[in-house]
């Protein structure tokens, strides 16, 4: 361990040179930043890891219940388990998937479940990411980086090895392709998340295209080969929006989408990964409603914890967050990246007001949280241990089965005094060990 610590700046400078930075918009502008890696792992022993997975692999499997019964029979709705306005009033809900089927059912096949410990060890889930979640390939390259520099950490410790994340992808893939080649999509080189786009492609033995590589011919999705050969795509790791993804059917402007592809996904004759329409199941109010999924469509007790979340849409909760207001986090359904979270200890008395007031006009558009106090992680800065808040990430891929990948995505605070660790923000990143036992 020591020698991977003494070598992180080596790891960093490399990790630059192979193009593993997080690039971001901001104010009209694309810049890349290096998304820094802090070489003190996150350790995971084999026993609380089993329990994670378990509680992962049933609330996964809910959500992809939630999705095909949401886009068809809407029986929850029916139900009176969720609201009818909280699905349809999501920003992720679209009509265009109405009674289509994704191949094979799955919908969700990589899930980026976001989840913090707090100081007495309880796990909680902060964020469910079913569009398109990204952040596998960093742990990975990072652990092969540091298995060249420190070859003798991982020969002496029984850690599982994470090298599998590209076979586990490539099963998942194969497993919904309809017959064709599997391509991973990408807005393109300014995309903040191009390098994983390349890098998976590559150890996934697929194709990386662009949406000008591809075509519909006959209700069929193709693209042509280095060697002027069409070959037809039967699975797409698709790595942009969807109101990006086909002009035709979601934003008429876009220029980096596929015309007709959802016509072709819709017959049954390419599977897209993730599917169209995902964004309902993850929105942030609908997240109040997992455990009742898991009990609706399962008949089983959620295992996993979600943070305590209250919906002002509910009179008691609206009554909650006005009492609690300064021990809360606000947080806006529609953002994402740690964007439009507010603690509201931090808000001046004018700003109170103004967020108060906007709660009570769109009751629906915020959801509140008591704010948990997640244990800190030692980070290396200018050569000393220091404390830093951290979150985990876990990858949840479902094909044939439901498999949890022992390893995740363990990103972290620089800013000692804030919660927020997302790459957007400046935060950093770990690798994360799972003992074998």
């Amino acid at each position: 361990m020591h020698d991977i610590c003494k070598e992180a700046d080596a790891i960093n400078e490399q990790l630059a040179r192979y193009g593993v930075k997080f690039g971001i918009y901001k104010n009209g502008e694309f810049r890349e930043q290096l998304f820094p890696f802090d070489a003190i792992p996150r350790v995971i022993d084999a026993e609380e890891f089993e329990y994670l997975e378990k509680g992962l692999k049933q609330r996964v499997t809910a959500l992809n219940c939630f999705l095909r019964d949401i886009y068809t029979d809407k029986r929850i709705v029916k139900d009176g388990v969720i609201p009818p306005e909280f699905v349809y009033a999501s920003s992720g809900y679209l009509p265009q998937c109405e009674g289509v089927m994704a191949p094979k059912g799955v919908a969700s096949h990589i899930s980026g479940i976001d989840l913090v410990q707090a100081r007495d060890g309880t796990w909680y889930i902060l964020e469910d990411n079913l569009r398109v979640p990204s952040g596998a390939s960093y742990p990975l390259i990072a652990r092969g980086l540091c298995r060249k520099a420190s070859p003798e950490t991982f020969r002496e410790r029984k850690i599982v090895d994470n090298r599998d994340y590209a076979q586990l992808l490539r099963r998942t893939m194969d497993h919904v392709n309809t017959g064709g080649d599997n391509v991973i999509l990408t807005p393109g080189r300014y995309n903040a998340a191009f390098f994983e786009h390349s890098y998976l492609a590559e150890l996934t033995d697929s194709v990386l295209v662009t949406g000008s590589d591809l075509f519909v011919e006959n209700d069929l999705l193709y693209y042509t080969d280095m060697g002027g050969e069409k070959r037809r795509v039967g699975a797409v790791y698709r790595r942009i929006s969807d109101e990006y993804l086909d002009p035709m059917s979601f934003l008429p402007e876009s220029v980096i989408g596929v015309p007709h592809i959802f016509d072709v996904y819709k017959k049954g004759n390419v599977a897209i990964i993730n599917a169209p329409g995902n964004g309902v199941a993850d929105d942030k109010g609908i997240y109040y409603f997992v455990p009742k999924m898991v009990k609706y469509y399962l008949g089983e007790e959620c295992i996993t914890h979600n943070a305590p979340t209250y919906l002002p849409y509910y009179p008691e909760d609206m009554k909650y967050v006005l009492d609690k207001f300064d021990e809360i986090v606000i947080k806006d359904v529609a953002e994402a990246g740690g964007y439009g979270v507010v603690f509201g200890n931090k808000l001046t008395k004018e700003q109170k007001a103004d967020m108060l007031a906007l709660i009570k006009a769109q009751p629906r558009r915020f959801i509140a949280q008591d704010v948990i106090d997640f244990i800190d992680i030692d980070i290396m800065e200018n050569g000393k241990r220091v404390p830093r808040k951290a979150d985990l990430r876990a990858f949840v891929l479902t094909g044939e089965d439901v498999t949890v990948w022992k390893s995740g995505l363990t990103r972290f605070s620089r800013n000692p005094d804030s919660f927020i660790v997302n790459s957007s923000q400046g935060g950093g990143f770990k690798d994360t060990w799972v003992l074998s036992r």
